[in-house]
């Protein structure tokens, strides 16, 4: 559910984001610090997360955009296996603590725009 004080920030085209396929990466502020989130189809559904494996704070995609295993079910850690579901960032298996942080995204017009909150903003240059 998107926060009705949170601003829409145009991520991609809705044709970017391939069912289980390559993500789109994008940076953002989360907590004060600026870091890495990346946005997925599956099902049908447009998911983001920022790109850090709750069993130990580091990128998950050992290639740029990949992060589903080799089913398209699971969003994978690729340095310690942690599994994740990419419709709801909980964890699915492995040593993973807890589930990924959700970014809100909504698609309207063949535009996918993630939303601000109080913890995540974008970034200012």
């Amino acid at each position: 559910m998107v926060d009705e004080d949170s601003q829409a920030i145009p991520l991609c085209n809705s044709a970017d984001l391939q069912e289980g396929g390559l993500a789109v990466s994008f940076d953002l502020i989360y907590g004060g610090q600026t870091s890495r989130a990346f946005a997925i189809r599956f099902e049908g559904g447009v998911h983001a997360y920022l790109n850090r494996c709750t069993h130990v704070a580091m990128e998950m995609d050992y290639q740029e955009g990949k992060f589903f295993d080799d089913s398209g079910q699971w969003l994978l850690c690729a340095s310690h296996g942690a599994a994740y579901a990419p419709d709801s960032g909980e964890c699915a298996g492995g040593p993973c603590r807890g589930g990924l942080v959700k970014i809100e995204l909504s698609e309207r017009d063949n535009v996918v725009c993630w939303h601000t909150s109080y913890l995540l903003k974008p970034l200012v240059f």
